[in-house]
């Protein structure tokens, strides 16, 4: 495996899928690729969390 460059879906940005992190999604079982960069990822966990507390 080799380090992936991918495209944010929501922001556009181009963000690296490494090495590492696919064998850990591989561990996991998923089987498709991330589709939000780190920054957005962590910005719709903020949201969700913030919405389930209401």
């Amino acid at each position: 495996m080799a380090d992936k460059n991918l495209v944010c879906q929501d922001c556009g940005k181009d963000f690296v899928f490494t090495e590492g992190e696919q064998k850990f999604y591989a561990e996991k079982g998923f089987e498709n690729e991330p589709k939000r960069c780190p920054d957005c990822r962590k910005a719709r966990k903020q949201q969700k969390r913030n919405f389930d507390r209401r």
